[in-house]
């Protein structure tokens, strides 16, 4: 009978020491909660900022305006179009599909027809000021 009841108590002590990080974990848990709602505020001004910043458009280009500096470009699964301007500061690049290796071009390789990605930042007026466009090459 002894031994059952110091089995018991071993068991009982030894369960309750391995709990002990666990609670103390779960208070951790729970004071970071309690400070973190404005820096979680804070990060996701942070992501909106970041995602409202930088906008993605993907098509085949339509028209081209070496004066004005613009592509129309139009999206191939929904037909809709915008414009995008390019300046001095935009990168040019090529890359076939699925291949790692980018070349870069300069704009007048871009020419009506091309597949483009155009990466960069949407103004007032729904115009896209591209900081990197991308030619897309088939295989």
């Amino acid at each position: 009978m002894e031994k059952k009841i110091l089995t018991l108590l071993f068991t009982l002590v030894f369960a309750f020491s391995l709990s002990m990080p666990l609670f103390a974990q779960e208070g951790t848990k729970k004071e970071e909660a309690k400070e973190t709602p404005a820096q979680e505020k804070a990060e996701k001004a942070e992501k909106g900022q970041k995602a409202a910043k930088q906008a993605r458009w993907e098509g085949i280009v339509t028209r081209s305006n070496k004066d004005k500096s613009t592509l129309t470009v139009r999206q191939r699964s929904t037909g809709a179009e915008k414009t995008v301007q390019y300046d001095s500061s935009t990168k040019w690049t090529s890359q076939e599909h699925h291949s790692k290796k980018v070349n870069d071009i300069d704009a007048s390789q871009v020419k009506d027809g091309d597949r483009v990605i155009c990466i960069g930042t949407y103004d007032k007026d729904g115009v896209l000021h591209a900081t990197l466009i991308s030619k897309r090459l088939t295989n």
